[in-house]
């Protein structure tokens, strides 16, 4: 069996990924962080644990040598990954690590774990920077007509609230959201950052918090060098993602309702202005806290270890 810590495992993504490795035929989780809950029992705070003896334990940089464990999960907030991987810099660098904050994702000493675009890169990396979940669900939208953009794209995304943690917030605050839309960080979001460095070009995205609890949908607008109807699209993103089992595609508007609790991403909704047919638009839906974290982040273990990419994921 493979061995893995994760450290920081009270979040929401932590509490989707532990049940995902607790059952994956492969890996063994021999050791969870998390500094709120230490002594109590995993199985006591997230669902899907049950019959785990572990107990949550206060894990860091200087004690993470004792675990010499093949793989490390960071769940950690953004700003907290350093101090854990120079500690396993120096005693134990073979040791596959995947990191959930955005610390890494522009560090090119570090493989951008998009198993769709880059899996060859991801086998058999030990540094891999999961993406965000605005990141995923527009990357992956616009990377099947990336040769034919013109201009800068455009991502309007609506997340659920799961997507700002759990630190109290206006964006996580259920009396604020209820009957409402938060519009937040209208330019320079992080996310509009990773996009644009990862697809090697401009892209907008314009990121609102809805009072549902997880999902995003992003509507992308786009333009192209060349005419396109709806059923061309379809064509292209369908024959762009056939070797890629997580990505549907359809031509009606996928929902959110249709991705919640799944590990896939679905793309549809193509639709072409009769004005300006170069002109397009198409929705992205994804649930942000499994294909947008903890569901990528088992493919990149996978795929890091020489598994089939989708084990744990069936």
């Amino acid at each position: 069996m493979i061995s893995v810590v994760v450290i920081g495992a009270r979040g929401y993504t932590g509490a989707e990924l532990l049940p995902l490795l607790y059952r994956h035929p492969e890996f063994e989780i021999v050791a969870v962080g998390s500094g709120s809950a230490t002594g109590d029992y995993v199985y006591e705070h997230v669902d899907g644990m049950e019959g785990c003896g572990l107990l949550f334990s206060e894990i860091r940089p200087v004690t993470l040598e004792q675990y010499q464990a093949d793989a490390c999960v960071l769940a950690l907030p953004n700003g907290f990954a350093a101090g854990f991987v120079s500690a396993l810099n120096e005693h134990k660098a073979d040791t596959v690590v995947v990191d959930l904050s955005a610390d890494h994702r522009f560090d090119p000493a570090w493989i951008y774990g998009q198993p769709e675009r880059f899996s060859d890169q991801i086998a058999g990396a030990n540094r891999i920077a999961n993406p965000g979940c605005y990141a995923t669900g527009a990357q992956l939208a616009l990377v099947p007509v990336l040769d034919q953009l013109i201009g800068v794209p455009t991502a309007f995304g609506v997340s659920g609230y799961s997507g700002a943690g759990k630190t109290p917030s206006r964006k996580n605050d259920i009396d604020v959201l209820e009957d409402n839309l938060l519009p937040y960080s209208l330019a320079d979001h992080l996310h509009e950052k990773e996009i644009s460095h990862h697809l090697g070009r401009d892209a907008r995205l314009l990121p609102h918090v809805a009072p549902f609890f997880r999902g995003i949908s992003l509507t992308i607008a786009a333009e192209l060098e060349c005419p396109q109807t709806p059923e061309q699209l379809m064509a292209v993103y369908s024959k762009f993602y056939t070797d890629s089992p997580l990505i549907e595609v359809k031509l009606e508007p996928p929902e959110v309702a249709g991705v919640r609790g799944s590990h896939k991403l679905i793309l549809g909704g193509f639709t072409v202005s009769k004005v300006n047919p170069q002109r397009i638009a198409l929705v992205s839906v994804l649930d942000n806290l499994l294909k947008g974290a903890a569901t990528q982040a088992v493919q990149n273990l996978n795929l890091a270890f020489g598994l089939d990419p989708l084990a744990g994921l069936e």
